[in-house]
């Protein structure tokens, strides 16, 4: 009976952050009004609102990691990583349009993405078979949102919520993993052209590589691999910052290139 009422639960939940996302408004933390739910149950709660998205056309294309860094921990009283799903959707080329997107309260981050050109499958996944399995690097911004009021989330939350993901754009440079000291890349960031932020690879997880290989195996205990042509989000190296329509964000990756995301 426990489990019917839990995954009845969870499929509710599911639904209502769903409409959240279509709707564009936020709805109150989970955990604050379920307090017993588990990761575990954060999980299935994103894994249905995922397939809700796909019943509407959306494609998964690949995947992110967040809450990595200790700057963006602090931030949101997150101790621990999160993890989701990226769709086609997802995936902004040109300027970001706030309201049509749907966002509510955006905030920006610059991060390292991976292009994948191997499968990666956990257990036992490490940070020089992610390098192996990587086609390219490249400098991207991932356009975080909650659709938890007031971003007031706590890791459940957060994962329920495919790890308050909202959009993200990608540079146009692409580089070999092999050719660089992904632990000491350096990217700096400014909005609306004054310097806002900077930080180091090594801000997530040691390395971005590192904390690729954390979400190979995390999503493999549920089955689910990282997969080839797939985009990998590697997480902030910097803190977030919120964004709003007329800003412009750009980013150094030094030594690889830059990307800019611009609302509109």
């Amino acid at each position: 009976m426990t489990d019917t009422v839990d995954q009845s639960l969870n499929d509710g939940l599911a639904q209502e952050l769903y409409q959240a996302l279509r709707d564009g408004r936020t709805v109150e933390p989970l955990i604050a009004r379920h307090p017993h739910l588990t990761i575990d149950d954060a999980y299935a709660i994103s894994l249905g609102a995922l397939e809700k998205r796909k019943a509407d056309g959306e494609r998964v294309i690949g995947k992110k990691i967040g809450v990595t860094s200790k700057a963006v921990q602090d931030m949101l009283g997150v101790h621990q990583p999160d993890f989701g799903f990226l769709t086609d959707r997802m995936f902004v080329e040109g300027d970001i349009d706030v309201a049509a997107n749907g966002l509510i309260q955006p905030r920006a981050e610059a991060e390292i993405g991976f292009i994948l050109k191997d499968q990666l499958k956990g257990p036992g996944v490490t940070a020089d078979q992610v390098i192996a399995a990587t086609e390219a690097i490249v400098p991207c911004f991932e356009i975080v949102d909650s659709r938890i009021q007031d971003w007031k989330i706590g890791i459940v939350d957060t994962v329920a919520d495919n790890a308050s993901c909202g959009v993200y754009v990608l540079g146009e440079a692409r580089a070999d993993p092999r050719a660089h000291d992904l632990p000491n890349l350096h990217v700096t960031v400014t909005k609306n052209g004054q310097p806002l932020s900077e930080g180091y690879g090594h801000a997530v997880q040691g390395s971005p590589a590192e904390a690729v290989a954390w979400l190979a195996n995390t999503l493999g205990a549920y089955g689910v691999t990282l997969d080839a042509g797939d985009v990998i989000l590697s997480g902030s190296l910097v803190p977030l910052e919120p964004a709003r329509a007329g800003d412009v964000f750009e980013m150094q990756l030094h030594g690889v290139g830059a990307c800019t995301a611009r609302f509109v």
